[in-house]
């Protein structure tokens, strides 16, 4: 008589808590909220997760978005990609502020994957930060990776600690920039960008 093959039991790693999550469950409470009622019991580990991705650009590294895609070509002319989406949160508050992001730079013997320069963009988004620091990490940075001959972003966003909370003005909105090299020194150049993002761009 045959016997019964004995079964086999897998043990799955136990994936440990965040400890974010406590914070969170400890912040509910203080605000007069019930964590353990339905709609709250899995709200702290969410939102620790959340903030986890919302940060994450904390952790990435610079040489790994780039990965070698820096390519040699005989281009001289202005490269701008522009209506770049964002999403991050201010420092202050830890509110969300959003908007686009456009970039352009003059090549100097070579050009970087177009792809790379939203990531780069998500980088430093994903971060606790002021529109005037992000604005500027994202010139220096492709000036840095790049040694072109001028570096130029503008940054557009609206602000939830400015819609929120505080003065409560829903249709402001905030401009920075940042020009490096011949955009700062050049008023042709510079002008020439401006003009470009003034353009009402249509759908592909």
């Amino acid at each position: 008589m045959r016997r019964a093959k004995a079964a086999v039991k897998v043990m799955t790693p136990k994936r440990e808590a965040d400890p974010i999550a406590p914070m969170i469950d400890g912040i509910l409470r203080e605000l007069g909220e019930n964590p353990a009622r339905e709609g709250l019991a899995l709200t702290p580990e969410r939102s620790g997760k959340a903030l986890r991705f919302l940060t994450s650009g904390y952790h990435v590294e610079l040489d790994r978005i780039v990965n070698g895609a820096l390519f040699n070509v005989e281009y001289d002319e202005m490269v701008v990609v522009r209506d770049i989406e964002f999403y991050s949160l201010c420092e202050h508050h830890m509110l969300p502020f959003f908007g686009k992001m456009h970039v352009a730079y003059l090549p100097n013997k070579h050009v970087i994957g177009l792809s790379k320069i939203p990531r780069i963009v998500d980088m430093f988004a994903r971060r606790l930060q002021v529109q005037e620091r992000f604005t500027r990490q994202v010139a220096e940075t492709l000036q840095e990776v790049l040694e072109p001959r001028g570096v130029a972003v503008v940054c557009q966003a609206r602000h939830f600690c400015m819609m929120m909370r505080g003065v409560e003005k829903q249709h402001s909105g905030t401009m920075t920039s940042a020009m490096l090299g011949a955009f700062r020194t050049q008023k042709e150049t510079r002008g020439e960008f401006l003009s470009l993002l003034s353009q009402r761009q249509n759908d592909f």
